[in-house]
């Protein structure tokens, strides 16, 4: 049986054993949920202990063992282009759809009073919205440790590649030692990564059993109705990729779809791109993509894009307006989209990282940050289909990437996927 297959078998009958036990509420079910949880969390710290050396160690041989310093400028071009192209059509289509959408749900006054005191003694802290000189000199880190130790994604890619691009300019031999003990640690970051996704299908069920006791299958009301409305955009944009990766990326669609499905599931259960980073190198590789296309352009994708981020917030916020009564005109919903595109460059591939840097969206719709707290409070089922439509647009812009590095059509690799599956 294929890792995919016990993958998603681990998590379907996760989600089915969990919704059961939160139907029931038998108090041994939901015992073993709260056993059972642990093991999860233990899972996804193991995939995200590897995620820095195996992101640092990528991005330096990707681009230091890269003999045509050029191709790496264009493609590292290429990619930014390609995120802000993906997340600014995301935006679009959230600010388009969502409105009326919106619109067919009622909200009664007192249901709005008791959605804002039902969270009321659980409020998440939110800071101040950072201006724009204070995010850019937060780019360039004062301590590159302190930023991997913290997980700043953002800054420490930026001193890394930084890095990387110094190296294709000193001598040969001290350059090959780099890019040697790079590719040792890459080497062996696999090799752990191989050992923890093949403890993949226990970890799967271990996140999806308690979730699923805890929030069960239905959600009922105006959160409701946002949460459905969220997954539901999620899931639409992540089945256009599909298409867009076969057509743009030459890939075909079967092979993406199998080839990213470790990912998706990993994602799913864990509300995590970063933590999908090994099962996004995996795919690519089944793929038969380019080095330089998994080892530069895929760490900096999950590190950097978050593609999916402006349905939450820009969702998140025509919601709030209703909920609080406070209409969303079209330049401020405009703006809110502007903004929503460069923040996507800032949010951590962690659970509800969208909300936690979304403060300057509900500041923009003159709206009461107390409102992402609310948010926060119902995140965890749109973080779920959030994440693997993250993932998902990684890996089909990792394919365009690759031919637009010169190879005509991208083409499964036979002898990987054989040598992966036996």
């Amino acid at each position: 049986m294929s890792l995919t297959t016990r993958v998603l078998a681990g998590l379907t009958l996760g989600l089915a054993a969990g919704a059961a036990a939160h139907v029931w509420g038998q108090p041994l079910l939901l015992g073993l949920a709260a056993a059972l949880e642990p093991i999860g969390t233990i899972w996804v710290n193991a995939i995200l202990m590897t995620v820095i050396p195996l992101v640092v160690s990528s991005l330096i041989v990707g681009v230091a063992a890269t003999a045509d310093a050029r191709l790496i400028g264009r493609l590292g071009g290429q990619a930014i282009l390609l995120f802000l192209l993906f997340a600014a059509i995301c935006a679009a289509f959230t600010a388009v759809t969502a409105p009326p959408l919106l619109a067919w749900l009622p909200v009664h006054p007192d249901t709005a009073s008791a959605v804002r005191a039902g969270v009321a003694a659980s409020q998440h802290a939110i800071a101040s919205p950072p201006g724009l000189g204070q995010w850019l000199t937060g780019l360039v880190p004062a301590n590159a440790i302190k930023a991997a130790a913290d997980g700043a994604m953002l800054p420490l890619v930026v001193f890394t590649v930084a890095f990387a691009l110094a190296t294709t300019r000193i001598a040969p031999e001290p350059r090959r030692a780099i890019v040697a003990v790079c590719e040792g640690v890459a080497a062996a970051m696999r090799v752990l990564i191989e050992w923890i996704l093949a403890c993949a299908p226990v970890g799967v069920f271990a996140l999806a059993f308690p979730l699923a006791a805890r929030v069960g299958i239905t959600a009922i009301g105006a959160l409701g109705y946002y949460v459905a409305l969220v997954s539901a955009t999620c899931v639409v944009l992540l089945l256009a990729l599909y298409p867009v990766a076969a057509i743009s990326g030459g890939v075909p669609l079967r092979a993406f779809a199998r080839a990213v499905a470790p990912a998706q599931a990993v994602a799913f259960s864990s509300r995590s791109s970063l933590a999908s980073l090994p099962a996004l190198i995996d795919g690519a590789q089944r793929l038969g993509l380019p080095v330089v296309v998994t080892s530069f352009c895929l760490p900096l994708a999950v590190s950097t894009f978050k593609f999916c981020g402006p349905v939450v917030t820009i969702g998140g916020m025509l919601f709030m307006g209703r909920l609080y009564g406070i209409e969303i005109d079209p330049s401020r919903l405009v703006q809110a989209a502007a903004i929503a595109v460069l923040l996507t460059f800032t949010v951590p591939g962690i659970p509800g990282g969208a909300l936690i840097v979304g403060s300057p969206i509900f500041v923009a719709a003159g709206l009461p940050l107390e409102g992402i707290g609310i948010l926060l409070a119902v995140d965890t089922i749109p973080d779920m289909f959030r994440a693997p439509a993250n993932v998902t647009a990684d890996l089909a812009v990792a394919t365009i990437l690759a031919r637009a590095a010169g190879v005509a059509a991208v083409v499964p690799n036979p002898s990987y996927s054989a040598a992966r599956t036996t």
